[in-house]
């Protein structure tokens, strides 16, 4: 499975980039956030390998989502694809946007995939590995590394949104202390905490589950945790929450070992 997740991933990343630099149109969907040609594409090369290859499982991914297109019953294992994380990212011309794919087991995120086309920086996960792999210019995988989340730093490290910081989310900075600040865009945010380049990931703001599964795979797959503020693991599956939409999160802190784990 998870070769089919980096083989998609790879080929979706290929299309969005290959509109980035012939430029597209932007256009703006119910909730007033953008969509572009890059996730459209990336999303149909992504469901059709997946369905292909895994038709039991059904499919949860965030154009499908927007559009009103959803699974009845997601059963034990469902996927979550994220075709392109950071679209605002990817608009502004900025380079940390990522293609995101996930498999969810029992409300656990179990095995990830998070590549970013632009600088090539791609991340994978399951159950007791994860690894950062090496892409070349053609996007073929040519060397792969494993990482594991570290100790926490003293001072912490804490990797921030760029386009969705929020007061609660500085307060929580500024209460750790002097801490070293790595701003980014995207789910890139939970692989630096995987791959030991940061400590912390606080997320006060509001993200889906889409945004946030395959960079959580990769994390606990290094050993980290990402946990809701009561301090339980965040779970996903969410339908039919009382106070909020499907599949959307609670805030949440992601963090390596022994760093901010309520």
């Amino acid at each position: 499975m998870l070769g089919v997740f980096e083989r998609l991933a790879l080929a979706a990343g290929r299309e969005v980039m290959r509109v980035f630099h012939e430029g597209c149109a932007v256009d703006r969907k119910s909730d007033s956030s953008p969509v572009t040609e890059a996730d459209r594409e990336s999303e149909k090369i992504i469901l059709a390998g997946l369905r292909a290859a895994f038709t039991e499982i059904p499919c949860v991914a965030e154009e499908e989502a927007s559009a009103g297109v959803m699974p009845g019953d997601l059963g034990d294992a469902f996927f979550l694809i994220d075709p392109l994380d950071g679209t605002k990212e990817f608009v502004n011309r900025r380079t940390d946007f990522t293609v995101n794919i996930a498999l969810i087991r029992h409300g656990v995120p179990e095995v990830g995939v998070v590549f970013a086309p632009c600088t090539g920086r791609f991340f994978s996960g399951r159950p007791g590995r994860a690894e950062a792999i090496e892409v070349d210019g053609d996007y073929k995988i040519v060397g792969r590394r494993p990482i594991s989340a570290r100790p926490a730093a003293d001072p912490p490290a804490v990797v921030a949104s760029r386009s969705h910081n929020t007061p609660e989310t500085d307060a929580f900075i500024r209460d750790l202390g002097a801490a070293e600040i790595v701003s980014v865009g995207s789910s890139l945010k939970f692989c630096l905490v995987a791959a030991a380049e940061a400590d912390i990931y606080p997320r006060f703001g509001r993200t889906m589950e889409w945004d946030t599964a395959a960079g959580d795979a990769v994390l606990r797959a290094a050993g980290g945790v990402t946990r809701t503020l009561d301090g339980k693991p965040l779970a996903y599956g969410k339908r039919r929450q009382a106070d909020d939409a499907d599949f959307a999160n609670p805030h949440f802190i992601a963090s390596g070992k022994g760093a901010g784990a309520a």
